[in-house]
Order: structure tokens, then sequence, then C-alpha cells
């Protein structure tokens, strides 16, 4: 590993550790222990259950992607790979994309740039899913969702971006534009290098897998899967609310809204979403609906640790069954020599 990369995850698990400081800070831990103990965990382990759900619903859905490609790809084959990408993320921020694509090329039948590419499509996707329930959970309640997600989340980073900085962004933006536009233009004389070459074949590569979205038969199941994967998200929030009395009086739309500010905690480039998700919820709960801050971090704490757990457990089997898959056909292969 590189000095930089190492670098780079010291910053990054600061950032968590120093997230997860602001989130505890000034709780008491008396209040932290009741709370725990106020919990349902019989509405936790339902909650933990749907996240399994979501797991298989995430690895059908990508399996529609990947069958232009590879018509043999098998659910098991999706699966490992979503459950192995999810305990990748927990080491290394935003790996485990890489690594769930390179789970399903193991086997042949799909380049690991085409799985980029269908990995591309989906979590497009999910963006533009995430973009709609955002704009939908604000107007539902403009003057408690609305309000949090513009004057918490949205007015502080444009209070970041000053004008020199805008502009220095557009700059990069407009540059880049034109850099591709001039390889396009040039692209017969850059095609001589095979440098050249072997970089338009990656990108030729992962636009087959991106296309898979437009020439995928079952356009319709991926809409279903889509919903349905989304609608898992919200029951999970929502048992959660019912294990807890102190967020008892919430409702559906609350259990919405408070999907949203989690997906985007989990968003946050840290390890599994770790302190950024306790920050974002335990404040929303605050700010939103007066929870006191021990009750808000008990909440965030058991939701966050319980899926964390839902997902290091699955990682860890689907790495084990790789494992022992693969060396038992080593063993085959060596028997036959």
């Amino acid at each position: 590993m590189s000095v930089k990369k190492v670098i780079q995850y010291i910053l990054i698990s600061a950032l968590a550790v120093l997230l997860l400081y602001v989130s505890f800070k000034g709780v008491k831990w008396n209040d932290f222990i009741e709370g725990i103990k106020s919990c349902d965990f019989y509405w936790i382990l339902l909650s933990m259950a749907v996240g399994i759900t979501g797991f298989i619903i995430r690895a059908l859905r990508w399996r529609l992607l990947l069958k232009p490609l590879d018509g043999n790809i098998s659910l098991k084959q999706t699966y490992n790979g979503v459950a192995i990408a999810y305990l990748t993320n927990f080491a290394v921020p935003r790996a485990g994309e890489i690594a769930r694509c390179a789970v399903v090329t193991k086997r042949g039948g799909v380049t690991f740039e085409q799985a980029l590419g269908t990995v591309v499509a989906e979590r497009a996707t999910d963006l533009i899913c995430l973009a709609f329930f955002v704009l939908f959970t604000m107007l539902l309640k403009w003057g408690e969702f609305g309000g949090f997600i513009n004057g918490q989340l949205l007015a502080p980073i444009g209070r970041k971006f000053s004008t020199g900085l805008i502009a220095v962004l557009a700059g990069a933006i407009l540059l880049c534009a034109l850099l591709l536009l001039l390889a396009y233009l040039c692209r017969r004389r850059l095609m001589k290098f095979k440098l050249a070459q072997k970089i338009a074949g990656i990108l030729r590569r992962i636009a087959e897998g991106v296309a898979t979205i437009f020439r995928m038969k079952e356009k319709w199941l991926f809409m279903l899967y889509t919903l349905l994967l989304w609608g898992t998200y919200w029951c999970t929030s929502y048992a959660t609310i019912c294990a807890f009395p102190a967020v008892g009086h919430l409702n559906a739309a609350d259990a919405l809204f408070l999907m949203i500010v989690g997906g985007l905690g989990w968003a946050v480039p840290v390890q599994g979403g770790l302190g950024a998700y306790h920050f974002i919820v335990s404040l929303a709960l605050l700010k939103v609906y007066a929870i006191p801050q021990s009750m808000g971090v008990v909440f965030a704490t058991i939701s966050h640790e319980s899926q964390a757990l839902v997902m290091i457990l699955c990682g860890a089997v689907a790495v084990a069954g790789i494992w022992s898959r693969n060396k038992r056909l080593k063993k085959k292969h060596e028997d036959n020599i």
C-alpha cells in the first residue's frame, strides 16, 4: 500500500472517530444504557431480517443487468458479490463496488470493466431514487422535514462554496469537457498509440455494462426490484422506530424521513457510515422531534450497528463460501492430475 493511500485511510478513519466523538459528546451514559434497555430487540431482529432480504433483492436486480452480458450468471454469484461489497466497505470506503465486480468476473463470462459498468448503471438508478425521495420527503412536511434538510444540510454546504471555489470547479469541469472533445476530434490519431487503444477498450467495455440497463428484456422487473429494495430500507427504518418506546409515536412518514437522513449518513465516505450515520440521525431526532440527544444516539447506534452486523456476517459467510469452493476445486484439480 502506497504512502498516499495510508494517509488517506488514516484521514478517513480520523473523520469517522471525530463524527462519533461529536455524536456522543455530552451524552449521559446512564441515560444511554437505560435507552438500550428500553429497546425491544424483537423489532431489531425483524429489521435485520428485512436487511438480509434487501441484499437478496439487490442481488436479483444486479443479475438482471449482468444477464445480457452473461446469460449463465447465477443469483449466488451476484449475492456473494453484494455481500462482500458491504463487508469491504467497512475496511475501505467505496472499495466495495470494486470487490463485487471482482467476485462476478472470477468465473469468466463478464469482464471486470463490463461489471463495473453495470454497477454504474445501478448506482445511477439509486441516486435518482434518493433524489426523488429527498424531494418527496421535503414536500411531505416542508416545515419539519424540508426545514431540517435545507437548514441543517444544504445551507451549511452552500456556505462552504464561495464564489471563487464555484468558479474553480466550473473551470475544471469546462476543462475536462474540452479535453474530452479534443480527444474525440483527434481519436484517429490517438488510436495509433497502444495506450490510447487500451484506454478506449476499457471505456468501451464499461459503456457496454452501462448500456445493459437499456438492453435487458425485463425492465419492468428491474423497476419492481428497485421499488422493493427501497421498500426494505423503509421497513427497516420503521421497525427500528417500533423498537423504542421513546420514538414510538413516530409514523411511516417519519420512518421515510429517517431512512433518507440515514441514507445520507451511509453515503459519507467513511468505513460503513461509522460516525456520520450516528451524527446525522441523532441530530435529526433532536432538531425535528425534540428527542433528547442520549435517546437519539441510542436509536442511531442500535439502528446502525444492527445493520452493520448483518453486513459483516453476510459478507463473512460469502467469503467463507467462496474460499471453501475454491479449496474444493483446487483439490479436485490436483486429484485429476
